[in-house]
């Protein structure tokens, strides 16, 4: 049997890189050696002991997801060990591969997690020898890897890839992701259609580096919020139950997020979707704010669209944004495509915590005044037990520094009732209502699954 434990730890798990882009998450102060070492070894140790998944319905273990944040929030070494300890109560043991993946039968696997650490020796070796842009181009990106001429199982590597790249942007770039694609379900077959993969190959270098340098709204292009108007205006995607119903309409999803922009302004766009669709739609002025676990996913995945971009072609870059817009509409249509009310959003929430001022400002100039909204929610989510808390809150944190000076209007022109009245509180606006919400560690609460149904 072929041995597939050539890629060590050390080469997979090396200390996390400086963000690849402005745009990138940072780290907060806080980072030290001894945080970097609980680090390194929380990812090692999850990676010896336990599976991908922590359950037979496949869902993934967040073991490093929530250690790298808390390492990007500045946690305290004992705080990242202690909380791996606290997650390894719930998961898997590892499976060792029935035999190697190789590029003669890499297609042979996908979807079956008995192979993951086969794929992470895999796309190791491949990256080692290729790089990780070559990689994504070649086994996300480019068609060969979507469909194949009368095969019965097609790899729709895109599909798999989507929204599970979390954990490969901020260590061993591309593995770790990669192969959790390789062994992900489909979310329906022929979610992204083979004709998906041709509309954006002539974006040129050129074009490109023209586009990116173009950050104003100007232009005749649609924006999302028009893309999502419209939708609010078609009743045939009103969803009653669930993600069930949202396959048969993938194609007239698909169809409303065909069109092309500038790289960097469309990515920005992305991220005011997927908080909108997450805050505004979940809050009602009468039954309150319900913080949608499904939503939720949808912010923190958009967190690493900066970083993954700078590894893509231009072409890639174009077909990444657009097949994200789809997975975003598609959960919030599957959500029960809840209604985003910006008016009411805006003017019944609040930018202020409700708790008082800290003793520490009584003798400031501003003594009711918080000094930083962001600092206590951060320190809350950084204690809290659940393991998704603190990747949101850094999600809205990261989006309040890049965003958050965004004045009313700057939506403004588009088909989305009340979007001119948006600014860029909305990221502090949404971590306050999730802070709320969860709760503190004395008295967490859970994420909402009821879903926007009427």
């Amino acid at each position: 049997m072929p041995s597939t434990a050539i890629i060590d730890c050390e080469t997979l798990f090396p200390a996390p890189s400086l963000p690849p882009s402005v745009l990138s998450p940072q780290r907060l102060p806080g980072t030290s050696v001894e945080s970097l070492a609980a680090l390194q070894y929380v990812l090692k140790d999850n990676h010896k002991r336990w599976h991908i998944f922590h359950n037979d319905l496949k869902q993934h273990n967040h073991i490093a997801h929530r250690a790298l944040a808390l390492y990007a929030l500045g946690g305290s070494g004992p705080l990242i060990r202690g909380f791996y300890e606290q997650d390894s109560g719930e998961q898997l043991p590892p499976i060792e591969p029935p035999e190697a993946i190789t590029s003669t039968n890499f297609l042979d696997h996908l979807g079956d997690e008995r192979y993951y650490k086969a794929y992470i020796t895999f796309f190791g070796q491949e990256i080692n020898e290729k790089g990780i842009p070559v990689v994504l181009e070649q086994y996300i990106f480019s068609d060969r890897f979507q469909y194949q001429e009368g095969a019965s199982d097609q790899p729709e590597m895109l599909s798999r890839f989507i929204e599970h790249v979390k954990i490969s942007t901020e260590t061993q770039p591309g593995t770790s992701g990669l192969a959790l694609a390789a062994v992900q379900d489909l979310f329906g077959n022929e979610f992204y259609p083979k004709h998906f993969f041709t509309e954006g190959a002539q974006v040129t270098t050129e074009v490109a580096a023209h586009l990116v340098s173009s950050l104003t709204l100007g232009g005749a292009d649609t924006h999302v919020f028009d893309i999502i108007a419209r939708i609010v205006r078609d009743d045939i995607l009103k969803v009653d139950n669930g993600p069930q119903a949202v396959a048969q309409h993938a194609a007239r999803i698909r169809a409303y997020a065909t069109q092309k922009g500038e790289i960097e302004r469309k990515m920005e766009e992305l991220i005011w979707l997927s908080s909108a669709v997450y805050a505004i739609g979940a809050f009602d002025e009468v039954k309150g704010f319900a913080a949608d676990f499904y939503l939720m996913h949808v912010v923190t995945s958009s967190l690493f669209l900066p970083s993954l971009i700078t590894s893509l072609t231009p072409g890639s870059q174009v077909l990444l944004l657009r097949a994200y817009l789809v997975v975003v509409l598609t959960w919030w249509v599957a959500r029960g495509r809840p209604d985003l009310n910006i008016k009411s959003f805006m003017v019944s929430t609040s930018t202020r915590l409700t708790s008082p001022a800290s003793k520490g400002n009584d003798s400031s100039v501003c003594p009711n005044e918080h000094p930083n909204p962001f600092l206590p929610i951060i320190q809350t989510s950084i204690l809290h037990p659940d393991n998704h808390l603190a990747k949101l809150q850094r999600s809205f944190a990261h989006f309040s520094t890049v965003y958050g000076n965004r004045p009313a209007g700057y939506h403004k022109g588009t088909e989305l009732e009340g979007a001119e009245l948006l600014d860029g509180s909305l990221f502090v606006r949404a971590a306050l209502l999730t802070a709320n919400y969860m709760g503190s560690k004395e008295e967490p609460n859970s994420w909402s699954r009821g879903g926007f149904f009427s």
